[in-house]
């Protein structure tokens, strides 16, 4: 490996670390010297020996050039002479500006070179800056967002049923991720408190209230009143002995045993024949009473405060209780084994209904205009606030970026990537400066200077 300065002179620094011989550095100060870097880093030598040699030539030339003309080998000896002269000063000259880009030429502490070296630091912040003011500023931003036209883009791209299944499969598959990623107990705690806490912050009395005088007025309780009674017809069918036993229980201990079961069974008969007309007339004066209970209570539910402070406080006493508790926060594991499945299944409701949600929005954004405008305006709007709220963030990270590299390894790494490319300007400062010679000779010349 070529180890010499980039006119052929001088020392240069130590070869980087190798990796089974390969010379390619694994993250020596800041960078990764891979096999690209290492192919790039010869090509340089190579340029570097061609120019060199160049150098070389022209010197050579001009050696050969005087002594003809020292000999008396006619004009042409000066004219040559003086091109290959000038093409070693632009030789020279270019040979100093490029080295001295990324090191001292010939080792010698000239002021102003290896600037790269010296001036990294004030380089990460310069470019910092202009990365800042150039492309991270809300109007560029805004500009380019613009030009792009992303919301028919978008809304093209999303109107075929391919991409429309790629989005709703990564849907859910973030979906799936988030889920498994979450602990049921903390998910379960937070939604037993939301279910808690709202349900203690909203008063229900007057939603019951209003719900029950509309059910009263529709006549919706008719069937629960029907079906109560029927029940109760059919219990006291079935149990008559022991309500007959229960009214006979009851009567004084005086009384002889006949008449307390004469009583009983008079209660009996006339409680079934009650529930039995109640049952069989929709007009009974009982089911009339019923209306105007439910009537009052929920009036009551809607404007007595005595009633709706018993409605709340019956709320928090059954809220309070464990089972209820237990059922509050066991939701969620229903609720995410349902989300879960419909996930899982791509023939599943919910992912059918995304994917046709995906395509009617792609279908529609793809020709409205209007809405086209306001996808972009919300676009636009959340790039630029990203980018003027974290804009110092991501000039720093440059700037420090920059400032952790090792001097040294980040001159050879961008002289890796633009260094065959400056030494063209050797060669051409070769031939520029062997021309301008020619040409300032025949001139001079010319006016006999």
């Amino acid at each position: 490996m070529d180890h010499r300065s980039a006119a052929g002179g001088g020392t240069a620094p130590p070869p980087l670390p190798t990796e089974n011989g390969t010379g390619i550095g694994n993250g020596i100060g800041g960078f990764v010297f891979n096999a690209a870097d290492e192919e790039r880093r010869r090509g340089v030598r190579r340029m570097k020996a061609t120019a060199t040699g160049l150098l070389v030539l022209v010197a050579l030339v001009y050696a050969l050039a005087k002594w003809a003309q020292d000999s008396g080998a006619g004009a042409w000896a000066g004219y040559v002479a003086a091109a290959a002269e000038a093409g070693m000063v632009g030789a020279l000259a270019d040979w100093f500006a490029v080295t001295a880009l990324f090191r001292r030429p010939l080792g010698l502490p000239i002021p102003h070179t290896a600037i790269i070296p010296t001036k990294k630091d004030q380089l990460g912040v310069s470019l910092g800056e202009f990365v800042g003011e150039n492309f991270l500023s809300a109007d560029v931003v805004k500009a380019r967002l613009h030009a792009l036209g992303i919301g028919g883009r978008l809304g093209a791209w999303l109107a075929e049923p391919a991409h429309a299944d790629r989005v709703t499969a990564e849907l859910a598959a973030a979906l799936r991720g988030a889920l498994t990623v979450l602990r049921d107990s903390d998910v379960q705690a937070v939604v037993g408190e939301a279910i808690t806490r709202r349900a203690e912050s909203a008063e229900i009395a007057p939603g019951m209230g209003k719900t029950l005088e509309r059910v009263v007025a529709d006549g919706g309780h008719h069937r629960a009143v029907d079906l109560l009674c029927a029940k109760a017809h059919d219990w006291l069918v079935t149990h008559g002995e022991s309500v007959m036993d229960a009214v006979q229980g009851g009567a004084p201990g005086w009384t002889p045993r006949f008449v307390d079961r004469k009583i009983g069974d008079r209660v009996y008969k006339e409680l079934l024949r009650f529930v039995t007309e109640m049952r069989d007339m929709p007009e009974h004066p009982a089911r009339g009473a019923v209306d105007r209970f439910l009537t009052d209570f929920a009036a009551d539910l809607q404007s007595d405060t005595e009633t709706r402070a018993k409605v709340e406080r019956l709320k928090s006493e059954i809220l309070a209780r464990g089972e209820v508790q237990d059922v509050i926060a066991s939701a969620w594991t229903a609720i995410r084994s349902m989300i879960l499945s419909a996930a899982e299944d791509e023939q599943s409701e919910l992912r059918l209904r995304v994917r046709s949600s995906l395509i009617s929005l792609g279908a529609r954004l793809a020709t409205d205009g209007r809405l086209q405008d306001k996808v972009e305006g919300w676009i636009e709007g959340a790039v630029v606030y990203v980018v003027t709220t974290y804009r110092t963030e991501v000039t720093s990270l440059i700037t420090d970026t920059v400032a952790g590299w090792d001097a040294e390894h980040t001159s050879r790494k961008i002289e890796a990537h633009i260094g065959r490319d400056l030494q063209f300007i050797r060669i051409n400062g070769t031939v520029v400066g062997a021309l301008a010679g020619l040409l300032i000779y025949s001139v001079s010349r010319a006016f006999g200077v």
